[in-house]
């Protein structure tokens, strides 16, 4: 029975990297498919590598730093407000990058309410504030939107052995300043580099903030070679380079983990027993502060201004969207990104598990592939899974070619169908469950596995009754990120939705693209609003476990 669940699972895995395996098969055509790719090597690539190196860069320090040092004061420090600014930081997850990008604009354009008022200020003569539409805007906002993927991680990380590991230093006699450097830290690393692999893979994989911001990166390169000059075999062959920068973010994270594996605490136990560092005085409020400031900047004010624009639409009657197709957006992305979510974690978590206690090397060479599809844009996987479906339709039997039941062709079955969405979802998206239940998994001894063994719990049941228990919190965790990115993603949905299925963020982002930000307000503040409900309930359960009493 196990076998066949390894073989199974290789199967699906395999599939679920066919769009993959078709974005890296792009080169086979041979140096006569090479044109558009020499085109722009000889002209712009240089240009796209060295805009998508520093966009990158600047995205990984600020996430890295942003994240970590906001997740380590919410574990370890004790400050005004740090409760509740413990669930307010998870909550720019909620926020697209994309929307954010459109508010930011319109607000410190030079006609925005922000100019406007340091003119009337400085008077007519003054200077014009930096234009946030540049590389340097792109890094800051696009921090603001993804720092929360470090941040769960490394604060469920230290809350989970971070407290209890420095209390037993503590008690050793070491500092606090040598606690949280030796101690703390190290005990973070594979959530801190899981994080900023995720942020990564998510900013190469970004077209809405490239292309609004007009930044010339690899994926507007690959979006101009697809829409603009008709060649979808050179995206996908550009789309392979990222491929390429995935790969070695993968072999970097495992590398980072290798050895890092860390016992648990006992089921039940809670690091609430321990509490954490009180700053009282200026230290205090400065830390609170600079926990406040990125939920100011990503989250509060971007609302603010939502809602100021949707009120004024309503002002000036020229809000014109209907309540019952409003409803009806609401609906399909709730269903959408609830199944995707729940769909990816059960598949990471069975994965992660045969992986663990089979060691099948071609599992793992499966899962490996399958983590890729995230650094793919949404789009280009449409493309690949468009392209094997037309191979596949094209030999398909004429006489299972019926009109009056498409689903029965590939084509029928894949383009325009909530299941064609779907697949492109777990396509996207596994590596997000699989990374995030990875980087739990990695603090599970396996003295506690052989433990198990000696007891007589083995094969399923030791998922069951051992793994699963101490994986609810990654497991939570992925959900949430799941559910927030399917509810944020634009391109996929754009190509493969069905007809009169349109989502929160396919109608925000075809509003804005009007210029109707007024109208465009409201998707995206539902979006916001319900992509809220699980952060808060996320938060509401690391905070029953992970909460330390202050004194």
């Amino acid at each position: 029975m196990r076998a066949v669940c390894i073989y199974l699972l290789i199967g699906v895995a395999l599939l679920l990297s066919l769009p993959v395996v078709s974005v890296l098969t792009a080169w086979a055509g041979g140096p006569d498919t090479w044109g558009t790719v020499r085109h722009q090597f000889d002209t712009v690539m240089g240009l796209y590598a060295w805009s998508s190196l520093r966009l990158a860069l600047g995205v990984a320090v600020g996430s890295a730093v942003l994240g970590g040092l906001t997740a380590a004061a919410v574990a370890l420090l004790d400050f005004p407000g740090r409760r509740w600014l413990g669930a307010a930081l998870l909550l720019p997850m909620a926020m697209p990058a994309y929307v954010l990008a459109y508010v930011l604009t319109d607000t410190l354009q030079f006609s925005g309410p922000v100019q406007t008022w340091w003119r009337d200020w400085q008077g007519a003569d003054a200077g014009r504030l930096p234009d946030v539409r540049s590389l340097g805007g792109a890094v800051v906002l696009m921090v603001l939107c993804l720092y929360p993927y470090v941040y769960l991680l490394v604060r469920a990380s230290l809350a989970d052995q971070g407290m209890r590991l420095m209390e037993a230093a503590r008690v050793l006699g070491a500092s606090w300043p040598r606690r949280l450097f030796t101690v703390a830290l190290p005990v973070a690393r594979p959530a801190l580099v899981a994080g900023v692999a995720l942020t990564l893979m998510e900013t190469l994989a970004d077209y809405g903030v490239g292309a609004y911001f007009g930044l010339s990166t690899v994926t507007t390169g690959i979006y101009r070679a697809w829409l603009s000059m008709d060649d979808r075999l050179g995206a996908a062959q550009l789309a392979s380079l990222l491929l390429l920068v995935v790969i070695g973010l993968l072999w970097l994270e495992q590398r980072a983990r290798r050895g890092m594996s860390l016992a648990m605490n006992r089921p039940g136990a809670s690091a609430a027993q321990v509490a954490p560092l009180r700053l009282r005085g200026w230290a205090g409020w400065a830390v609170s502060l600079g926990c406040a400031l990125p939920v100011l900047l990503g989250f509060v004010l971007p609302t603010v201004r939502l809602l100021q624009l949707l009120w004024q639409e309503h002002q000036h009657g020229e809000f014109g969207l209907p309540w019952a197709q409003f409803a009806q957006w609401c609906l399909n992305s709730l269903q959408l990104a609830g199944g995707a979510a729940m769909l990816t974690v059960l598949l990471a978590l069975v994965l992660v598990h045969l992986v663990r206690t089979t060691g099948h090397r071609v599992l793992k060479g499966a899962t490996v592939l399958l983590s890729m599809g995230y650094a793919v844009p949404g789009a280009v996987i449409a493309v690949g899974l468009l392209w094997p479906v037309g191979l596949l339709q094209s030999v398909w039997p004429a006489e299972w070619l019926d009109p009056q039941r498409p689903l029965l062709s590939p084509a029928g079955l894949m383009t325009g169908t909530l299941f064609g969405l779907m697949y492109a979802y777990l396509v996207r998206f596994s590596s997000v469950a699989l990374q995030t239940i990875e980087s739990g998994d990695a603090h599970i001894s396996r003295t506690l596995d052989e433990s198990a063994r000696l007891m007589g719990v083995s094969g399923w049941a030791l998922w069951w009754r051992v793994h699963l228990p101490l994986l609810w919190r990654p497991a939570l965790a992925a959900t949430t990120l799941v559910f927030v990115d399917v509810m944020k993603e634009l391109p996929a949905t754009l190509v493969l939705r069905p007809f009169d299925s349109d989502t929160l963020a396919v109608m925000a982002y075809q509003l804005a693209r009007d210029e109707r930000l007024g109208e465009a307000a409201l998707p995206s503040l539902a979006m916001v609003l319900v992509g809220l409900v699980p952060v808060l309930m996320l938060y509401r359960q690391m905070s029953k476990a992970h909460h330390a009493p202050t004194h």
